[in-house]
């Protein structure tokens, strides 16, 4: 198992495994707000590509978070697992998307400042976190990815567990994954430091590649 010092040497690891992408026209690096964001910075720097942020917010169940039934992107994009929705009362569903539409609106106003809205129609999207538990997030972000009109979407992480990374490869056209052990722990234990990433990092990792 490999760990590492921290989000900037986990992006140096990463990047190295996506260097078939440096030169291809129309690559954009997304970093999942807000851990995935130093992550992404680095790829972005070593692959010339231009980085930006994608924010997502996971519909979760009102009894269980982690459980999503779907997702939300800029945009108003809106995804929707039919299967998992369907367990919940209309009033449910609509109580929990006006909360996480609201997160999502401030979210966007604060990283996106006077940046334009994300337009990926035609590009290959480099979607980049810190890490894969779940997954759901990372499914969420693809899906959204090619809502947005993203030809190709290729997502990176520098760890992940087994099952997290298999459900992937199903969802994006390419998992790159540098390490996915069997014995999964949480994300933070292959981390010597993996402290909480705050909104003036996202801010300044933006400013610092624009």
């Amino acid at each position: 198992m490999t760990t590492y010092r921290d989000r900037e040497e986990a992006g140096r690891m990463l990047a190295d495994r996506l260097t078939a992408l440096i030169g291809e026209p129309d690559v954009i690096v997304l970093g999942l707000v807000r851990g995935g964001v130093p992550v992404a910075r680095v790829v972005a720097e070593r692959l010339g590509a231009p980085l930006d942020v994608l924010v997502v917010r996971k519909l979760g169940m009102p009894w269980a978070r982690e459980v999503a039934f779907g997702a939300l992107g800029p945009g108003g994009v809106q995804v929707l697992n039919d299967v998992v929705a369907s367990r919940l009362s209309s009033e449910d569903i609509a109580e929990v998307t006006r909360r996480e539409q609201a997160e999502l609106e401030r979210r966007e106003r604060l990283y996106r400042a006077d940046r334009p809205p994300l337009d990926l129609i035609g590009r290959i999207a480099v979607v980049v976190d810190d890490g894969l538990a779940t997954g759901a997030s990372a499914r969420a972000a693809v899906q959204v990815a090619r809502h947005l009109g993203a030809r190709r979407v290729v997502l990176a992480v520098p760890v992940g567990s087994q099952e997290a990374y298999e459900m992937l490869t199903a969802e994006a056209d390419q998992v790159v994954c540098a390490q996915h052990p069997p014995e999964f722990m949480a994300v933070s234990a292959y981390y010597d430091d993996f402290h909480e990433v705050s909104d003036d990092e996202v801010t300044q990792a933006l400013t610092a590649t624009a």
